[in-house]
Formats: structure tokens, sequence, C-alpha cells
């Protein structure tokens, strides 16, 4: 177990015969869950070092790629702003 893999989800998703794309992303949004640090960046970057590499075509590695390539949007969402507007 890792700081960039507390419940090692991501180690045995490479571990699954069969594994699919979409069940790759249902893992990662449970893995993003279990940070303790807001920014996942770092650990991707450190996962896919360690599993990436050596299966660049599973799924869970197009997964975390995605996820570094699209950072998550930070700020609050909602609230009276999100329904009126927020110039208002």
């Amino acid at each position: 177990m890792s700081d960039s893999d507390p419940k090692n989800l991501i180690r045995e998703s490479y571990r699954i015969d069969g594994i699919t794309l979409e069940e790759c992303r249902s893992i990662f949004i449970d893995w993003a869950l279990s940070l303790k640090e807001p920014d996942p960046a770092p650990h991707l970057k450190a996962l896919l070092a360690q599993y990436g590499a050596d299966a660049p075509d599973h799924p869970m590695t197009s997964v975390m790629k995605d996820g570094l390539a699209t950072p998550a949007k930070a700020g609050r969402r909602g609230g009276r702003a999100a329904r009126v507007g927020g110039d208002q």
C-alpha cells in the first residue's frame, strides 16, 4: 500500500483479467475519493510510472492519462450564482 494508492485499487485493477474501460473509470473515481490531498496529479504520475509503463494498453493506464490531461475543476459549484448567473 502506498500514499498514492491507499486502498490498492489501482494495483488491483491491473491484476483483473478482462477489465473494461468503464470498470476502470468506476475504480478511478473510488480511488480519487480515497485520496487525502486535493491534487491527484502527483499520485497519478507516480502510479503511471509504476504500472503504466509495463501495461501501456491497459484501460486503467488510459483512464489515468485522461485524469492527468483533464485536471479537476476547483472552486465551489452551485448556489445562487449557478442558478441565476454570476453577474447578477
